[in-house]
């Protein structure tokens, strides 16, 4: 299984490097100097290598080894990145979001619905869930979701009062 860890948003600059908007909780890892990335495009797959990477403006600018000048890094411009997923420590209370998507929902000790999507906030991530038929949106805080057994494929939500009605 791979998931999407980024997408070249547009060129920047003369020098090939591009603009990319992060999907991923390890930009660090993933974007590090030497890092491989496999790109997709109009169906079209390449293979990336990063020279370099800097922050800018909530996004990265990253240069690849194959990427020379100006029109290269314009012809990735919609360019997708997938990688196998990163592990995780066993004892971590940290989860990657292809871990989320597809949990069971339990509500009030019934199976109610099923993590559709994470959505990334600023300081918390929240969890798209059809929720009996029909979407609803619960911050991925300890409050509302205090257990998440990955081995049984579920999650427990106790959102407050009204949160479900929305």
């Amino acid at each position: 299984m791979k998931v999407q860890v980024g997408r070249v948003i547009k060129s920047h600059g003369i020098r090939g490097e591009v603009v990319v908007d992060v999907m991923t909780d390890a930009p660090d890892v993933r974007y590090a100097d030497g890092a491989e990335l496999n790109g997709t495009q109009a169906g079209r797959e390449r293979k990336l290598t990063v020279e370099s990477s800097r922050p800018h403006k909530g996004r990265l600018l990253v240069k690849f080894r194959e990427v020379p000048d100006r029109n290269e890094a314009d012809s990735l411009r919609g360019m997708q990145f997938f990688a196998a997923p990163l592990e995780r420590e066993e004892d971590s209370e940290e989860y990657y979001d292809h871990e989320l998507i597809g949990l069971k929902v339990v509500h009030e000790g019934t199976q109610v619905g099923e993590v559709t999507g994470v959505m990334d906030a600023p300081n918390r991530k929240i969890l798209e869930i059809d929720y009996e038929g029909r979407e609803v949106l619960v911050p991925f805080v300890m409050d509302f979701v205090p257990e998440i057994d990955l081995d049984a494929g579920a999650l427990t939500i106790t959102p407050p009062e009204g949160l479900l009605d929305v």
